[in-house]
């Protein structure tokens, strides 16, 4: 029992140094929020076969690139499941930019700026799964449909949390949207 103890709270204490993804909450709906995030540097997989690109991921920001550069990890993991398609991506730290990010030595990763912009944003919480995932993409589908607010690409879920992390968890249904800007006539 004091083996498993101290294992929650290794693994709390090191999520808790986590550098996480920045974004400004514009508003808050139900139990959603439109969120505005900033552009950040990732390092994306992408395959057919769902979960294949953690360790790449990871081997990336061990050093496996062309600066043998060991970055350190973020949170939240972004993940995105479309037909016949899933990718994984890490956010890199701020200090990372189109200028000094090493590349990776797997040709099947890449790294680009992800441009950011405004989002809506469902949490829930426990390991994530398909039925979680599906619940509360609809739930955040319906909220938008209600409130006008307009879809304008696929679903992406993020998870914050290490495998390792029991209680506490946090995941996410991310969409994102279509803000118009009124302008004073």
């Amino acid at each position: 029992m004091k083996g498993i103890l101290f294992f929650v709270m290794l693994s709390s204490m090191v999520m808790a140094q986590t550098e996480m993804q920045s974004y400004s909450v514009i508003q808050k709906i139900a139990d959603a929020e439109i969120r505005f995030y900033p552009p950040v540097m990732m390092a994306q997989h992408t395959s057919k076969s769902q979960g294949s690109g953690f360790g790449k991921l990871f081997g990336y920001i061990s050093g496996n690139n062309t600066n043998n550069t060991k970055i350190a990890m973020t949170t939240p993991v972004h993940m995105e499941k479309k037909t016949g398609e899933n990718s994984m991506a890490f956010v890199l730290p701020k200090t990372f930019t189109d200028d000094n990010t090493p590349q990776p030595n797997d040709g099947s990763l890449r790294v680009f700026e992800d441009q950011g912009g405004y989002f809506a944003a469902i949490r829930y919480s426990g390991y994530t799964n398909k039925s979680k995932e599906k619940e509360h993409t609809e739930i955040l589908e319906k909220l938008l449909l209600k409130e006008n607010i307009i879809p304008s690409g696929s679903p992406k879920i993020l998870v914050y949390d290490s495998p390792y992390r029991v209680i506490n968890r946090r995941n996410e249904i991310l969409i994102p949207i279509t803000l118009e800007v009124k302008k004073n006539e």
